[in-house]
């Protein structure tokens, strides 16, 4: 089986525009939504994709500060963005791999999430340690409720299924997870480098056409994440990562078509 296939967009905001696991493309996408035109502080447009949110997913600034930034490549496979308190770093490798480096100021705290919105069947299906403790967002906006996976608060979340009018997301505490759509499978897993630990976690956004109010449509996002929250401004202890003395956090994401579902 060939090796994953990744295409981004540099100029704007370092997205990934596609993803070719397993000999299909797994990423979902809006056009001509007007993403070619924003700057450093505009207000979030979706464009789909896969979507580098760091220091905060949900909050201010929404989606984080890089997705609104060109980035520069080096040439040689390195992709980075420099922001008002930090700089990422992102090497795409040919096996899958795909390796981070953030740069800022010891003591700094972020989350990251590689926002991936994927283009699934409703049969599809999303596999993660049973039991996990899970954080669910029961709306777009609001606090969570803890509770265990697949079903915290009663709300079974590892099947997407057809179009019901809602939208929820959630946190698991796990590393890996796989996908289920009929045959095909798509893998993600986090690892932290370097040697000083980090939290990481599984975001889910299960959008069935929901949101938002106006115009609602559906998008259905599973999202390797640094840290345990969609908003930096509510990270209690541990929830966040955190720049140690070194001035730097490497972390490696693994793509794949295989699936060691937990």
């Amino acid at each position: 089986m060939s090796a994953p296939r990744i295409v981004t967009d540099p100029a704007h905001g370092g997205r990934w525009t596609s993803l070719r696991v397993g000999g299909r493309e797994w990423l979902w996408r809006r056009d001509g939504v007007g993403r070619e035109d924003v700057s450093a502080g505009d207000a979030f447009v979706d464009a789909g994709g896969l979507e580098e949110c760091v220091p905060t997913v949900r909050g201010t600034p929404d989606h984080g500060d890089a997705w609104s930034r060109a980035w520069t490549s080096d040439g040689a496979g390195t992709e980075s963005v420099r922001c008002e308190r930090f700089s990422l770093h992102r090497t795409v490798g040919e096996d899958g791999g795909v390796d981070y480096v953030l740069s800022a100021e010891p003591g700094f705290r972020f989350v990251w999430a590689a926002h991936a919105l994927l283009d699934l069947s409703t049969r599809a299906t999303v596999q993660l340690p049973e039991g996990a403790v899970t954080r669910l967002y029961p709306s777009a906006n609001g606090s969570w409720v803890e509770g265990s996976w697949p079903a915290p608060g009663g709300t079974r979340l590892d099947r997407f299924g057809p179009d019901d009018g809602t939208a929820v997301g959630a946190v698991v505490d796990a590393s890996h997870v796989c996908v289920h759509d009929d045959e095909d499978r798509l893998s993600f897993a986090l690892e932290i480098s370097g040697g000083v630990p980090q939290p990481v976690s599984i975001a889910l956004w299960r959008n069935l056409g929901g949101f938002p109010d106006t115009d609602p449509y559906r998008s259905t996002g599973v999202e390797p994440m640094l840290g345990r929250v969609f908003d930096l401004a509510e990270a209690g202890p541990g929830d966040a990562a955190r720049v140690p003395a070194s001035g730097e956090v490497r972390w490696r994401l693994t793509v794949s078509a295989g699936c060691n579902c937990p």
